[in-house]
């Protein structure tokens, strides 16, 4: 395959062609309607110059669908890591940057910023068609590799002066890179240090790889600055509902993420509802940190003490401050050689509590948020379940009605049950 080597300015356009290929459901030419067949076409052979190994298509009635097929046990590395690696530059960029690191060449080096434009007109005067880089270019390079923690500046009087920070050696953690680029947030992070690595020696393969988290990466990334300098953001929310983003003013409080799908949630306090809400990381979209949240660590306690009650993402908190709970209750009848069924009960349980009621009886009781969010484990239990209370009545007989009709597909008479 040819290489498509254009680069990327913005990450979160690709990232949005990632989500319509990849996450929502694949389409074809024909179906994608959001841009010009053009623009489907420069986007797919810019995602297959990094995932052409991994992609495939299939022809159907509706036309040639393109989709992404990975074994976990042959790609131990995720592949949308790639994406964060073709980053673009201007000329001027990447000139200023080497000038820079050629000047401040050690951090024994210190200099200030009328020596280093200096230096660097030194540099430009050897170039057929100099460039020119100003007092205001410079000085906000610096700070940006200032934040980056990889040049120091110290005030000197009235002066700014400027080095470059202290190489650190790279211990070999490899394994530890490894790891942790495939199962961390941020794990773009492990990626590019690993590539510095001379031996990567794959060391972990996975049954379940969730990768599509990778997208998600600079979201991420903001979300945890907002929470470590503890502010506020605004922040769009795509809604499978409606056609245009939502902008959301938020305090984030902590990630969840599912260790049964990958998925990724904010839970937030959401100041217009006065409640505690998530949202789904994957919607989400540029990220602005904003002023400083003064009650932020009164929300992050709350949210802490609220998770005693939370099954999975949901924390119900009314505007009043009040938590509103569902009652849950199920008793188990086990055969005698089934223990493993109450050792699975009490591994299991993320909340509640779990009761013996007599030699092969046990009660799981619960006061959860939302009951809905317990339905997908309680079903693993159906053949065992001898009786069953939800205090959301609505909730209970549906689940009663799905187990009925699973009866009559499989024609299980109702004296069988």
């Amino acid at each position: 395959m040819s290489s498509y080597s254009e680069l990327i300015k913005n990450f979160e356009k690709i990232r949005s062609y990632m989500r319509e290929f990849y996450v929502y459901g694949f389409k074809s030419r024909e179906e994608y309607n959001k841009k010009s067949a053009r623009s489907y076409d420069d986007e797919r052979r810019r995602m297959e110059s990094w995932l052409g190994d991994h992609m495939s298509f299939v022809r159907t009635h509706e036309g040639k669908n393109v989709f992404i097929s990975i074994d976990s046990r042959v790609s131990t590395h995720n592949p949308f890591y790639k994406a964060f690696k073709a980053k673009s530059f201007t000329d001027g960029d990447i000139t200023l940057h080497f000038i820079l690191f050629d000047v401040l060449h050690s951090s024994e080096v210190v200099l200030s910023l009328p020596e280093i434009l200096e230096r660097i007109d030194e540099y430009l005067e050897g170039f057929e068609a100099p460039m020119v880089f100003d007092e205001s270019t410079v000085r906000k390079k610096l700070n940006e590799y200032i934040s980056q923690g990889i040049i120091v500046g110290v005030k000197d009087g009235r002066k700014m002066l400027y080095h470059r920070a202290a190489d650190v050696e790279l211990p070999d953690i490899t394994d530890v890179l490894n790891f942790y680029s495939e199962v961390a947030p941020c794990g773009v992070v492990g990626s590019f240090l690993l590539d510095k690595q001379e031996d990567t020696n794959d060391s972990f393969t996975f049954k379940h790889h969730y990768i599509t988290s990778a997208m998600d990466s600079d979201v991420i990334a903001a979300l945890f600055k907002a929470m470590r300098e503890k502010r506020m953001i605004v922040v769009k929310n795509k809604s499978r509902r409606a056609e245009e983003p939502r902008e959301n003013r938020l305090i984030p409080l902590r990630i969840f993420i599912s260790v049964q799908n990958g998925r990724q949630h904010l839970v937030a306090y959401q100041p217009e509802f006065r409640a505690i809400k998530s949202f789904r990381v994957d919607y989400l979209s540029d990220v602005r940190l904003m002023e400083k949240a003064l009650r932020f660590d009164e929300y992050r306690s709350k949210l802490d003490g609220m998770q005693s009650k939370m099954w999975g993402v949901t924390a119900k908190l009314d505007r009043f401050g009040n938590e509103n709970t569902e009652h849950v209750e199920f008793t188990v009848k086990l055969a005698d050689n089934e223990e493993y069924i109450v050792r699975r009960l009490e591994r299991e349980k993320r909340i509640g509590q779990v009761e013996k009621i007599d030699g092969n009886t046990y009660r799981f009781t619960a006061d959860v948020y939302d009951t809905s969010e317990m339905i997908p484990w309680i079903r693993t239990f159906i053949c065992r379940i001898t009786e069953l209370s939800f205090s959301n009545k609505l909730l209970e007989e549906r689940f009663k009605s799905d187990i009925e009709e699973m009866y009559r597909m499989y024609g299980i008479e109702e004296a069988d049950k």
